[in-house]
């Protein structure tokens, strides 16, 4: 039994929960929005071409991974971690919520022409995925961090909190495409986005109800206590909704003006931003980084972020291709039963908290012949190429009419599995050791800006591989990509420890 010294603080399990809801939100609609968006609504809708779902998947996928960098600066200077994350639980379960709405107007045998049906179920669609996309930079960041402050440093039960709240982002992750899954497919799409923004609604009030145990963090830097709980008061609250108001506002706008802009037009003005970005970014790290050794670990950073794109960009197939695979070439019947498509989504959460531990354990019982941090990132790209050899295998063998063992998608996830758990445990442990001290959240803005590109990749990939390389097929071309990406790195792993100057 646990000595009082060893327990952890109630708080962490109220962050537990909050973002166990929050996961099977996202995960929900993550094992749904591919399948919804290729998929014929009745009265009038019609579905997108698989390329173009895929793309849209890229596209909301890639700023998932941009806007926490935003909401974490937002959090630290502004509003403290704990309105952050009401503020993106309300704003996500509004985004559910409208990508409900956006089937429900379809199908609810409203009177339009098609073409009007399809504008309005892509204007609410639109709202939706903004909405999630703003929520989660409130929320993502913030949790994580709040998760931290409840030790202080140096506090050996640090370690054991993140892995503990790591169960609880995979518990959400496995249980969504379940239930959201079953509704979706089974009941009507309305119904498996309603259910997540209810798992969202759920998260946020269990957060309110029990912030008491949270002590006194996540509030903004000006605020000073007289006891030692604290919870957000009539001020905050008001704070809350101006926010969560002025947020739906400009997404709205946004959509909305968005629409009446030109594609070339809008293709200038993403150029511009990137150039902005890059810019600003590359002068911040020149003008805060001295000597050979930081610019040694900076170089390092650079080529961990660039190896990152090649592993990201093939293990997110699993909600776009993957998806798509699951339900149109694999034999989904076990008797008279039938397993939803979305419910592989599930297969990685749960190999992750079964293989967590033995990896972990793995990695202490090698001692000294521990690989380092090069060779890890190499193992995992090599395992990541390994999957879609069997990927291709799979393929091959499939037809609309020839379907396959589900057993090939369970084993292309088990091997993509055990490749994140070489790859991902270290990746932003890595930044924080190897980044100078002044720029820490830049270069974590910086990886996380490399893991967007390599999401966007991961939706874009086929349709451009249609587009240059007709004859290559896209799993075939991720064994190829992967496997070179990963001897690559095995071969410069002395070159590029070197760089890390000390550091492993």
């Amino acid at each position: 039994m646990d000595t009082p010294s060893q327990k952890h603080p109630q708080g962490l399990w109220v962050l537990f929960f909050t973002e166990m809801w929050e996961r099977f939100s996202y995960y929900g609609m993550r094992a749904l929005l591919v399948l919804y968006l290729t998929s014929t609504i009745v009265n009038g809708g019609f579905a997108y071409a698989e390329n173009h779902a895929l793309e849209i998947y890229g596209i909301f996928t890639g700023l998932v991974y941009l806007t926490p960098i935003i909401g974490g600066i937002l959090a630290d200077r502004l509003m403290g971690q704990r309105k952050a994350i009401i503020i993106g639980g309300i704003i996500m379960a509004l985004g559910q919520a409208a990508l409900a709405y956006s089937e429900y107007v379809v199908s609810s045998g409203i009177s339009l022409a098609p073409d009007a049906l399809q504008e309005l179920r892509e204007y609410w669609l639109f709202i939706g995925l903004g909405l999630l996309i703003v929520g989660n930079g409130f929320f993502k960041p913030n949790i994580s961090t709040m998760v931290g402050r409840l030790y202080a440093d140096g506090d050996p039960r640090k370690d054991s909190a993140f892995t503990i709240f790591y169960m609880g982002i995979n518990l959400g992750a496995f249980l969504a495409p379940l239930l959201a899954g079953w509704l979706g497919e089974s009941v009507g799409w309305a119904w498996g986005f309603g259910s997540v923004s209810v798992g969202m609604v759920l998260g946020t009030i269990w957060f309110w109800l029990q912030q008491e145990k949270l002590g006194t963090i996540g509030f903004g830097p000006k605020r000073t206590f007289q006891t030692d709980t604290a919870k957000l008061n009539g001020r905050d609250w008001l704070h809350i909704l101006a926010w969560a108001l002025g947020i739906i506002a400009f997404i709205y706008l946004f959509v909305k003006t968005w629409w009446t802009i030109p594609e070339e037009a809008t293709t200038w003005i993403i150029r511009i931003v990137a150039i902005v970005s890059i810019t600003a970014i590359a002068y911040i790290i020149i003008k805060n980084t001295t000597g050979k050794t930081e610019w040694s670990r900076i170089g390092a950073i650079l080529v961990f972020c660039f190896f990152n794109i090649f592993f990201w960009s093939g293990f997110e197939q699993a909600g776009g291709t993957f998806n798509l695979f699951a339900r149109d070439f694999t034999d989904r019947m076990i008797g008279s039963f039938e397993v939803k498509a979305s419910w592989f989504q599930s297969v990685n959460a749960i190999m992750i908290v079964g293989l967590a531990p033995v990896f972990s354990m793995l990695w202490v019982w090698l001692g000294r012949r521990n690989p380092n941090t090069p060779v890890k990132f190499g193992l995992g790209l090599a395992l990541l190429s390994l999957g879609f050899v069997v990927m291709y295998a799979a393929d091959s063998r499939a037809t609309g009419s020839n379907l396959v063992s589900p057993m090939w998608l369970v084993m292309v996830y088990l091997l993509h599995t055990m490749g994140e758990l070489c790859l991902s445990p270290i990746g932003l442990s890595m930044i924080s050791k190897l980044s100078p001290p002044k720029i820490t959240s830049l270069m974590m803005g910086l990886w996380f800006a490399s893991t967007a590109l390599a999401n966007y990749l991961a939706g874009a990939l086929r349709g451009i591989l249609e587009n240059y390389l007709p004859d290559m097929n896209l799993f075939l071309f991720l064994v190829i990509s992967s496997g070179s990406a990963a001897l690559l790195l095995f071969l410069i792993s002395p070159w590029l420890k070197k760089m890390m100057r000390g550091i492993d």
